[in-house]
């Protein structure tokens, strides 16, 4: 679909739910809650889908549009998920509709709207809001200002392009709270993060001189820090900061005997190479999966697909 398809799609139905992918992250929450506001504002009957699994700093923005449990709808859209795993924990169903910026889209909607340029969902909700509704709110354009900066770093990581600072420069123009957003999202946190930040650096394992660099997040870490799903937020790039590192991982373990697997890498370093071989997918760049086994287990997988795939070599 392109835009314009995607809003005749939009106004000759109603009754949507938006759905926000599992371990839901800034982009996924606030480009569905921008969403949501904008199509009610066009009378459309449309609720979020609660999913249990978004807390913390992002839950004030996304619950007030929860839906109701005696809301059926008939019409379900995705925003920023790339494939029919990620659909949030408890929803059984089919989307009709994807918005999503992943170069790995499975393509499993019956429609989409799907722009892997963009650096985030919310560049592309962002034109769709405009061209739908002829503007965008102050609150909808601080919403989208979060999907932003939450899914570029503040405009660090290497998905960033020119219309990703358009995006930025248009969102400010329309009232998006710079100041309390880079506030709240990245410049304060909480004595527990703090702390736990401080065991994920001391724990650091470097291999093939420093270019791969892995992140261990563990469930006793978690309760040894006093860290909370809240705490959490944004883990994946911090290994990356190592002054030689092309490649960095994390791999932080879960209550279901799982790993989650985060991977970043720089411009010519295949992300996404590895986490395919997981049944994972994403970006270049930046790409995730899920690994079944202790964190010890996952980084020793992780590494025999790197070796095999000689991408470090």
């Amino acid at each position: 679909m392109t835009v314009t398809e995607c809003i005749t799609w939009l106004g000759r139905n109603d009754y949507y739910l938006i759905l926000t992918h599992k371990n839901p992250d800034g982009d996924t929450v606030m480009s569905a809650a921008a969403l949501c506001r904008a199509l009610r504002r066009k009378n459309k009957k449309v609720y979020l889908y609660p999913n249990p699994q978004i807390g913390g700093k992002m839950l004030p923005f996304a619950e007030k549009l929860f839906a109701p449990p005696a809301f059926t709808p008939k019409h379900c859209i995705s925003v920023d998920i790339s494939t029919e795993t990620l659909f949030p924990n408890g929803f059984t169903g089919q989307a009709d509709l994807c918005i999503d910026h992943h170069t790995s889209n499975s393509h499993f909607a019956l429609n989409e709207l799907i722009d892997p340029d963009s650096s985030s969902c919310g560049e592309i909700v962002l034109r769709l809001i405009r061209e739908y509704t002829g503007k965008v709110t102050k609150n909808e354009a601080s919403l989208l200002y979060i999907a932003l900066t939450t899914d570029t770093g503040a405009f660090q990581y290497a998905n960033v392009n020119e219309n990703s600072y358009r995006a930025a420069a248009e969102l400010l123009r329309c009232g998006a709270e710079h100041s309390q957003i880079m506030t709240r999202f990245f410049r304060k946190m909480s004595t527990s993060r703090l702390r736990l930040e401080g065991a994920i650096y001391s724990g650091l394992h470097y291999y093939y001189d420093g270019r791969l660099v892995i992140a261990t997040v563990t469930l006793e870490m978690l309760e040894r820090t006093g860290a909370t799903e809240d705490d959490c937020d944004d883990l994946a790039g911090l290994s990356g900061r190592a002054e030689n590192a092309v490649m960095n991982i994390t791999v932080r373990e879960k209550n279901d005997g799982s790993c989650k697997i985060s991977v970043r890498s720089a411009p010519g370093v295949s992300s996404i190479a590895v986490c395919e071989a997981f049944g994972g997918g994403g970006h270049l760049m930046a790409a995730g999966c899920t690994i079944m086994g202790t964190p010890e287990k996952a980084e020793h997988l992780l590494l025999d697909v790197i070796n095999a795939l000689g991408i470090l070599s």
